[in-house]
């Protein structure tokens, strides 16, 4: 019985890691390894790493030109920091929106809260792109915000929206909204209601108990709401490319750019490379805090 319990947890955690193994790291390695080459007009356009020179052992050539020229040349320190201002602005927007209405969803009654939920999931029935296309005739001079305005008289001449970061946070916003509300309310759906009751009876009034009670319980939904947001929207290239600036580029425009455009393969892996090592640390920090909730809780 023991033996098949063994077996059964390993097969259990070897399958995902085996998952991520295929389709994680191996492909991980190979960006990386592309990363310290030199771009060649060859197929593979990049330079072996491993050379033989009528020798048995085979000699390793890195190259660090990619990595230095990323720091060294300002559009990509400059998409670098667009795209982290963009995602962080995003999941702060997303958050001020997101937490009344998962604490809304998880103060209602429970016939009416499958229902919030399903209209929160509702947009992911539709393809991601139809639904950015779709703000592009929202948010166009001729389009249905400004058309409308200007019937009721707001305004008398077209507002300047699509092509600007305001229609960056309004696609980002939308899209990933619902990644910040899910966490949050599968967060606060466990929280009992007796804490508030007696902070209520000890003569807190209802905000200072939210400050004092709800909110810091709530922490670890903020956090991996958050995170959410932010992975993704640091990479986004969909949105930016159809709503947002042509003189500003985010890091996911530029990483395509380099693949399919320069051709230079071992750019666009660096540039890779350090996206990952970005989103890496928040990662870690998550999990770090997670723990000491379990150890706290233990």
């Amino acid at each position: 019985m023991r033996l098949s319990r063994a077996a059964g947890r390993r097969w259990v955690a070897g399958v995902p890691t085996f998952w991520l193994l295929l389709l994680f790291l191996i492909p991980f390695l190979i960006v990386f390894r592309i990363s310290f080459s030199e771009v060649r007009l060859a197929i593979p356009p990049y330079t072996p790493l491993l050379t033989w020179h009528h020798s048995w052992w085979p000699s390793i050539e890195l190259h660090g030109s990619a990595y230095s020229f990323l720091f060294t040349d300002s559009l990509y320190v400059s998409s670098y920091l667009y795209s982290v201002k963009v995602a962080a602005i995003s999941t702060l927007l997303c958050l001020l929106i997101g937490y009344p209405m998962a604490y809304a969803i998880a103060r209602s009654s429970p016939s009416s809260r499958s229902v919030l939920l399903m209209l929160i999931v509702l947009p992911f029935w539709t393809s991601f792109l139809l639904r950015v296309y779709a703000w592009i005739g929202l948010l166009k001079n001729n389009g249905v915000i400004n058309n409308v305005l200007m019937y009721l008289g707001v305004i008398h001449h077209p507002l300047v929206m699509l092509q600007t970061d305001f229609a960056v946070y309004i696609g980002i916003v939308y899209s990933y909204l619902p990644f910040m509300i899910l966490p949050l309310y599968a967060n606060l759906e466990k929280h009992d209601p007796a804490l508030l009751e007696a902070a209520a009876d000890l003569g807190a009034r209802p905000f200072r108990a939210f400050l004092r009670v709800t909110l810091p319980q709530s922490l670890a939904g903020i956090v991996a709401g958050s995170l959410l947001v932010f992975i993704p929207a640091v990479g986004e290239y969909v949105i930016p490319t159809l709503l947002g600036r042509t003189d500003q580029l985010m890091i996911g425009r530029v990483l395509s750019d380099e693949f399919f455009e320069n051709r230079d393969w071992p750019v666009a892996s660096a540039v890779a490379i350090l996206i990952l090592l970005l989103l890496v640390i928040p990662i870690m920090l998550f999990q770090r805090m997670q723990r000491r909730e379990l150890e706290a809780a233990q």
